[in-house]
């Protein structure tokens, strides 16, 4: 059986450095999607969408490895696209106008009748709550920012900030602040905790 390590195919993507910001090129990746609103730590539809999003992952890839491919890869990281109607009330400390895309990567070689028979399966075995709101899209970046934060979400901040700098130093922000989930925050401290910071830019 073969077996692909995707992260480490896109290690530019999804291994930054945490000591500074670098420039990359985002090429178009298929993502299953859930769209949503409000606070993420006590909205039940953040969590219904999280929840969604790795089931549905998860048969996607249990379908690839039992299929004629036979190809094993592991499940890519939770991401996040996070912004508000007004910019000025995108605050942490009222999450509650928060908006957002949660997302999963899916491996280019899968098609989208794998992943739909998956999805269709899930549905029919388990029946999420969010399971309407599942999508799949092809997503284009282009040309971004990123660095990695290590430490709890509250304390991003500065690494954000830091990533803004390096764009207005060079160019102007456009699109959505993005978030890459590397750590499991059920099983590591926050002080641990690993995320990608990823802004677009001109």
């Amino acid at each position: 059986m073969e077996k692909v390590d995707l992260k480490k195919e896109l290690k530019h993507l999804y291994h930054p450095s945490a000591k500074e910001v670098v420039q990359v090129d985002v090429p178009t990746m298929n993502y299953l999607m859930v769209d949503g609103e409000g606070d993420p730590n006590s909205s039940q539809a953040y969590s219904d969408a999280v929840e969604v999003l790795f089931m549905a992952s998860y048969a996607v890839k249990f379908t690839v490895k039992r299929g004629a491919s036979a190809i094993d890869y592991g499940v890519m990281p939770l991401e996040g696209l996070w912004w508000a109607d007004d910019m000025s009330k995108f605050t942490t400390f009222d999450k509650s106008n928060w908006k957002w895309t949660m997302m999963i990567a899916q491996p280019l070689f899968v098609t989208r009748e794998i992943i739909e028979r998956a999805i269709a399966d899930v549905e029919k075995k388990k029946n999420p709550t969010a399971i309407s709101k599942l999508r799949l899209k092809a997503f284009s970046e282009g040309r971004c920012a990123q660095i990695l934060h290590v430490g709890p979400f509250s304390e991003e901040g500065p690494t954000i900030e830091k990533v803004h700098q390096f764009i207005d130093s060079r160019s102007r922000r456009t699109g959505k602040h993005h978030e890459i989930y590397l750590s499991d925050i059920r099983k590591a401290a926050p002080s641990k905790w690993k995320t990608i910071i990823r802004q677009p830019m001109q």
